[in-house]
């Protein structure tokens, strides 16, 4: 009897010590790290995948517990949820794998701000999210893809407003355009840009493709809505926008800083000295501040703008073409004093 009482004591002992370790190894913090790691998991990524990047890490303190209660909560499959984690110091196992497990992910903040092209755009997204940066760029030139969002090869870069997002990590190529359309349609949905559009009778394309080269005339706010006003003067009255960087675009070379005569007779769809209207889209992705100063574009009689000497961005506004070619001849001899000759 005393021999069986010592046995049943000892799996007493024993089971104890073992639900003691098992409480430790799901409870306890099991991390080595002293500053929050980001752990990123593409798609198709197995729970051997995971164990080999956090054991290469260092992340965890003890890795056999790890694998041991992953298989507990079911969690070692050979495809785990994708995405952007991100594991505490102090985590147990317990809370990295239901983190992991149940996908919840920590967000990025993705900033788009203007860019030249499609090309740029690709570029910034593909740094940020999944998605590599050709996957990006081969839904902005599929024509039949952007045709179903309802735009043109030539217009498909308004469809992205400049601004901050968040999103998962894991956004795909498609996902991200399914977010750009859905921000695109909100920020058109305005009140009073719909009310402002309409009185403008112009279409967003046309809105956008005109806020663009307002974009890259001025770097100054203040300006925009003064500069947009002379460009609607001009297509009202059926004048040539004669915008230098349409010119620009239409070369293709944008370490231009000085249009030349020779820039000017490149025969180009975008080459607005040339072509009368507007260009066939959009120059650059136009920022709100820019597509807003067309909305609210200031009435006034100028129908040219020349930038002021110096470098602090401003322009010199005229009425009259004889006022205009003072403002140049001025602008020119300071181009030639800085030596700026291309």
């Amino acid at each position: 009897m005393k021999k069986l009482l010592g046995i049943l004591l000892a799996l007493i002992v024993l089971g104890g010590l073992a639900a003691f370790v098992g409480y430790r190894w799901i409870f306890s913090p099991n991390t080595a790290i002293i500053e929050p790691y980001e752990l990123y998991i593409p798609h198709q990524t197995s729970f051997a995948d995971i164990m080999d990047e956090l054991e290469s890490e260092s992340v965890l303190a003890n890795m056999s517990s790890f694998e041991q209660v992953a298989k507990l909560m079911k969690y070692d499959k050979d495809e785990v949820p994708s995405g952007r984690y991100i594991i505490q110091p102090d985590w147990s196992n317990k809370q990295i794998i239901s983190t992991l497990r149940a996908g919840i992910q920590s967000p990025i903040k993705l900033t788009i701000s203007t860019a030249r092209t499609v090309e740029d755009v690709a570029g910034v997204v593909g740094e940020r999210i999944e998605a590599d940066s050709l996957e990006v760029l081969s839904l902005f030139r599929d024509t039949a893809y952007i045709s179903s969002l309802g735009f043109e090869p030539e217009t498909i870069i308004s469809l992205v407003i400049p601004d901050t997002y968040e999103m998962y990590w894991n956004t795909t190529a498609e996902d991200f355009f399914s977010r750009m359309k859905k921000e695109y349609d909100k920020f058109w949905a305005d009140k009073q840009r719909q009310s402002q559009l309409s009185d403008r009778e112009m279409t967003r394309a046309e809105v956008s493709t005109l806020a663009s080269i307002v974009e890259k005339e001025t770097n100054l706010n203040s300006e925009r809505p003064r500069m947009a006003g002379v460009y609607l003067n001009r297509l009202q009255r059926g004048i040539k926008l004669q915008a230098d960087p349409t010119v620009v675009f239409g070369v293709g070379d944008f370490s231009i800083r000085r249009v030349l005569n020779k820039h000017l007779e490149y025969d180009s769809p975008y080459n607005t000295y040339m072509y009368e209207g507007l260009p066939p889209g959009p120059i650059c992705m136009p920022s709100k501040s820019s597509i807003d100063a067309v909305l609210n574009a200031e009435q006034h009689d100028y129908l040219f703008f020349c930038a002021k000497p110096g470098y602090q961005g401003e322009h010199a506004f005229a009425k009259t073409n004889r006022q205009h070619e003072r403002n140049a001849v001025a602008y020119r001899r300071w181009l030639n004093q800085e030596r700026i000759m291309k």
